[in-house]
């Protein structure tokens, strides 16, 4: 994956575009890539011009570093921040609210395009629920997830929960918070946590060739089929608009173009028409 391998810095999240692919990247390997409160309001913006930007099919949201992808939030803040903590405050809140950590997390879950979480090493905390976030995870063989939250005195947000339960099933759920046991990379792939497990040298072959492959598709059914398939796994979907979008689909000039490379063997060329 282009960016993957650049020599890692230190300071806030990078955002670059690359053709049709969006590179996030965050930036403080000497601390595990830990998210600070200053780092909020830039990943809200970040987000925000991802999904504003119609030439962009996908995000890639990674780390530096070969030791961790994220640690999550600033341990450290907690107790300072009290009720009002980042990593604790409802998401609904007004939108002249500071951004907060879940609130952030939900933008990235919501996003129009489909993203790519690769885990370019092990994860912790509220790092475990962003890479949850994105709708596939490339993980490294030797990496590991510790969910610490329980075990430190930390009851979790709502919606991280959720994002648990509804990717990993109840079960698995308790164990990685109730326990909070390190759980290897190999563990992780087996209960849906890791959507691909590679060595690490092969880490931005196997990114770039996911990336490339969502970014071929269809960019309107692809970003449709997503926003549907989020909403069936949280037990609130619309069957009228999945009907909606299933009959657009068919006068659409993308289904066109599709029959048409398949009959000609060749790599379909889609608009989003």
């Amino acid at each position: 994956m282009p960016g993957m391998s650049h020599p890692p810095l230190s300071g806030p999240p990078q955002l670059r575009i690359e053709g049709a692919r969006a590179i996030l990247q965050l930036q403080r390997p000497a601390h595990h890539n830990r998210i600070e409160a200053d780092d909020l309001p830039q990943l809200q913006s970040q987000l925000a011009a991802v999904q504003a930007n119609p030439a962009l099919r996908v995000l890639v949201l990674t780390g530096s570093g070969e030791a961790s992808f994220c640690s999550g939030y600033n341990l450290a803040t907690l107790t300072e921040l009290g009720t009002d903590a980042d990593v604790a405050a409802p998401s609904t809140a007004a939108s002249t609210a500071a951004p907060t950590l879940d609130g952030v997390i939900d933008q990235l879950e919501h996003l129009r395009l489909p993203t790519i979480c690769a885990l370019n090493g092990s994860v912790y905390g509220g790092g475990t629920d962003l890479a949850l976030a994105c709708d596939f995870r490339v993980g490294v063989e030797g990496s590991r997830l510790v969910m610490p939250a329980t075990r430190i005195g930390l009851h979790y947000y709502a919606n991280g929960m959720r994002r648990y339960v509804e990717r990993l099933g109840v079960a698995n759920a308790k164990r990685l918070f109730l326990l909070g046991e390190s759980v290897p990379a190999e563990e992780l792939l087996a209960m849906g946590y890791l959507t691909a497990l590679v060595p690490p040298a092969q880490l931005q072959a196997a990114v770039d060739a996911l990336a490339e492959r969502l970014a071929g598709n269809p960019p309107t059914v692809t970003q449709d089929m997503k926003r549907h398939l989020n909403a069936l796994a949280s037990g609130h979907f619309d069957a009228a608009a999945i009907t909606r979008d299933h009959r657009k689909s068919l006068a659409s000039t993308d289904l066109r173009e599709g029959l048409q490379a398949m009959r000609e063997k060749r790599p379909p060329k889609f608009t989003g028409a």
